[in-house]
């Protein structure tokens, strides 16, 4: 829904910007960016300087919303920052993205209420991290007395292979047994790699990542299985 995202990623930002600029209170602005915005990637690891390269409308949205919030940052003097947010993963992601898809799917197996998981891109390879650490990065940037743009990742790449891999091997299971690859899941221009480098917000923010990408898939297959009723 090319239209309905602009709408809301790209033209929802700006009106809240136009508000914020209005106001007569001191209200400081997050912008909540994507690392969808470097695409086809032209460097990596990706930094807050590396080149955007957008390969859909999301991330073309997100692209404007980001220099937007440059923009009246800069025009009007707005604490107003970027968090460039690589993938951030928790129980509550909703279920058609591939993280929860493929733990929910491992739960649905164990409960015989499926038998098969169909996936897309089984090489696509992400940088995946805890939602709920992220979201202390941002608040962090709001705590700054300067606003600024800051990369929020791990800087560990793993493909959906290796996280069906985990899911299932942590429910002992074999994942070839049980995964299917269905075309149409494929994007039409694929995102074939991202992996962020965070340093910035180390140095700035002291924001570090403790949760690694093992552990995540735990976390978050822990709760499917709960909340489906099978013993974790």
């Amino acid at each position: 829904m090319p239209e309905f995202t602009a709408e809301t990623a790209g033209m929802g930002t700006l009106r809240m910007l136009e508000a914020v600029r209005t106001a007569e209170w001191p209200i400081r602005f997050y912008q909540a960016g994507s690392s969808e915005m470097y695409g086809k990637v032209l460097a990596s690891p990706q930094t807050e300087t590396t080149p955007f390269n957008p390969r859909s409308p999301y991330a073309v949205s997100k692209l404007f919303a980001h220099f937007m919030t440059i923009d009246y940052r800069e025009a009007y003097g707005l604490h107003a920052s970027n968090g460039i947010l690589f993938n951030h993963e928790s129980p509550r992601r909703g279920g058609t993205f591939v993280t929860r898809k493929v733990t929910r799917g491992v739960a649905a197996i164990l409960r015989g209420e499926q038998e098969h998981l169909f996936l897309g891109n089984l090489d696509a390879q992400r940088d995946w991290g805890y939602a709920k650490e992220y979201v202390e990065a941002m608040w962090l940037m709001l705590q700054q007395p300067e606003p600024g743009d800051y990369v929020v990742a791990t800087g560990e790449m793993h493909t959906v292979r290796e996280l069906c891999e985990v899911a299932f091997g942590l429910a002992g299971l074999e994942w070839e047994q049980y995964v299917r690859v269905d075309s149409t899941y494929f994007r039409p221009t694929e995102v074939d790699e991202l992996c962020g480098d965070a340093s910035k917000a180390q140095q700035v923010l002291g924001w570090r990542p403790q949760v690694r990408f093992a552990e995540l898939v735990g976390i978050m297959l822990e709760a499917d299985l709960v909340a489906g009723g099978v013993k974790a």
